[in-house]
């Protein structure tokens, strides 16, 4: 199975490079890659490869290493001056994808004569970025300006309130419609103990990584640190939660946040130079992981759901946005582009939808065929175009190439 996993991953790699021949970012090389490796495709990753202890828990230390790229932006110097204008703009995207895919989906099903509290779910699906697939833009075309630093933390709080208002809609349905008791308090929780792991594994991080040292010294602690970060959060999410539903991204975001804010900038440039090699590989792995779920064949069973999913979504991204944009005064750039960079959905998308579809499968089968269709189409679909349309939106903003690091 390793060696498996060894080949997929540099199967995915030759794919990234081919990708950028024609002028677009790797990633979506490496989710193709996925698709075609993944269980409905080639079985090289197959489905019990998928569901190992071993490969999950290798999996949930990536993506704790990938959620670096969100936290050593979060520097309070750096963040302070637009800290208000990220919070509006995060509400008015997010929150107005909920609201705008809810009315939709509730006049379509209204007129369908499909249950209402459906349209919900969808909002509460559709609100969510999946993070990694934009940075990886901005890692590769090494992106800097006001697009790439509203982004970056726009994606932890993104994260946030996806959580919220999902598991929220989610807690309702299935109180009133399948008799499944979702405790309210599970909410909270979900989104505190990520990041209370992540404080207390990065306060002695910080005062190691603090001084200078040798490279290899540095890489050591980093690495340990962040293995460190993900057993916890790998023990408090078989032990504590009713479900292993903990963000191991958002974790590694508070733990690398943390340490950013006790080291100066001199010194977390030195860092995130030695580790940057180890994030590549990351992202590689975390990017394929998400396309090898992906069932190609999906896309030719798209349906009417899928296409009205897909663009009012996109609508209410673009939109939402621009309009929290402009009322807080962002430069031009970000209320112009901002919103392209928020497209990219999949991964977030298919756990939402795993989580309503085992809270329908019972009491309502009709409605959980129709999430669990119209999703599977749209992550194929949506991936592709947000993938490109993220690209464009860097480019469009004049950010490709300026970082200096």
């Amino acid at each position: 199975m390793i060696v498996n996993w060894i080949i997929c991953i540099a199967f995915a790699y030759v794919v990234g490079k081919l990708i950028t021949l024609v002028k677009l970012p790797s990633i979506l090389g490496w989710l193709i890659a996925g698709m075609i490796v993944g269980p409905n495709a080639l079985g090289i990753l197959s489905t019990d490869l998928l569901n190992t202890s071993g490969y999950e828990m290798t999996l949930h230390i990536l993506e704790c290493a990938v959620g670096l790229m969100i936290g050593t932006e979060l520097v309070w110097n750096r963040i302070k001056k637009s800290g208000t204008a990220l919070i509006i703009t995060t509400l008015t995207q997010s929150l107005g994808t909920f609201v705008l895919v809810t009315f939709v989906f509730s006049l379509v099903f209204l007129f369908m004569d499909i249950p209402l509290y459906l349209a919900f779910i969808f909002g509460g699906i559709a609100l969510a970025t999946a993070p990694a697939p934009a940075l990886s833009i901005v890692r590769e075309f090494k992106t800097d300006g006001p697009v790439t630093k509203t982004l970056i933390p726009m994606a932890a709080l993104d994260d946030v309130v996806g959580v919220v208002v999902f598991f929220t809609v989610i807690a309702v349905v299935a109180r009133s419609i399948s008799g499944q008791d979702m405790s309210l308090i599970v909410i909270p929780i979900m989104i505190l103990l990520p990041l209370v792991i992540g404080f207390f594994t990065g306060l002695p991080a910080g005062l190691l990584l603090k001084k200078k040292n040798s490279k290899t010294w540095t890489l050591v602690v980093l690495i340990s640190m962040i293995l460190l970060t993900a057993f916890v959060g790998i023990l408090c999410n078989t032990y504590l939660m009713p479900a292993p539903i903990l963000n191991f991204m958002l974790m590694g975001m508070a733990f690398s946040a943390t340490f950013s804010n006790m080291v100066s900038e001199e010194r977390l440039n030195e860092i995130m130079e030695g580790f940057n090699p180890f994030l590549g590989i990351s992202m590689i792995v975390v990017i394929l992981n998400l396309g090898a779920p992906l069932d190609y064949k999906a896309v030719f069973s798209a349906g009417l759901f899928t296409v009205i999913y897909i663009v009012v979504r996109g609508i209410g991204k673009y939109s939402g946005a621009r309009i929290g944009a402009k009322l807080t005064n962002m430069p031009i750039t970000v209320q112009k582009y901002l919103g392209f960079t928020l497209l990219p959905h999949s991964g977030v998308s298919l756990i939402f939808t795993g989580i309503a579809v085992s809270v329908l499968y019972e009491q309502a089968p009709e409605c959980a065929v129709i999430i669990q269709g119209t999703i599977a189409a749209a992550a194929v679909l949506n991936e592709i175009i947000a993938v490109i349309a993220a690209k464009k939106g860097f480019e469009w903003a004049g950010e490709f190439n300026k970082a200096t690091n």
